[in-house]
């Protein structure tokens, strides 16, 4: 019995070190992120992801520093790849407890009265993440 628990322990260990230092590639997850079928700034939800498209009256680049900005001082998110003025990043946020990695990319352009921004927000493991990226999404948006 202490043979199976011990085996247990470390498939559980193995598991949560496999999630935290897994690579992230940056050719896999900073991709321009498809814009959401609405552009009135309605977070829409699916099983693992959620997406928006927003008008806002600042300049695009203006638009994504800002959002790095409310990303980098969201609890233990950090930057993957892209800046404000290349028009796309990709941030990584990563749960508390087992450390699974969310990924939410934002991309913006100029559009007639200021920029169009588009965010994805997507996990990485399984398959439901109990609206927590919409959740994100709404929030980020609110303090834009």
């Amino acid at each position: 019995m202490g043979m199976i628990a011990g085996l247990l322990v470390l498939i559980v260990l193995g598991f949560g070190l496999y999630v935290r230092l897994a690579p992230s590639d940056p050719a896999r997850w900073h991709v321009s992120p498809t814009a959401a079928a609405r552009d009135d700034c309605t977070v829409e939800q699916g099983r693992g992801d959620a997406r928006v498209t927003c008008q806002r009256p600042q300049n695009a680049t203006q638009l994504l520093a800002r959002l790095d900005e409310i990303a980098m001082a969201t609890p233990r998110t950090t930057r993957l790849a892209g800046s404000p003025g290349e028009g796309r990043i990709t941030w990584i946020t990563r749960s508390r407890l087992w450390g699974f990695p969310d990924y939410i990319t934002a991309e913006a352009g100029p559009a007639a009265t200021g920029a169009t921004v588009t965010l994805h927000a997507r996990l990485r493991f399984g398959s439901s993440d109990m609206g927590v990226n919409a959740a994100r999404l709404r929030d980020w948006l609110s303090r834009l």
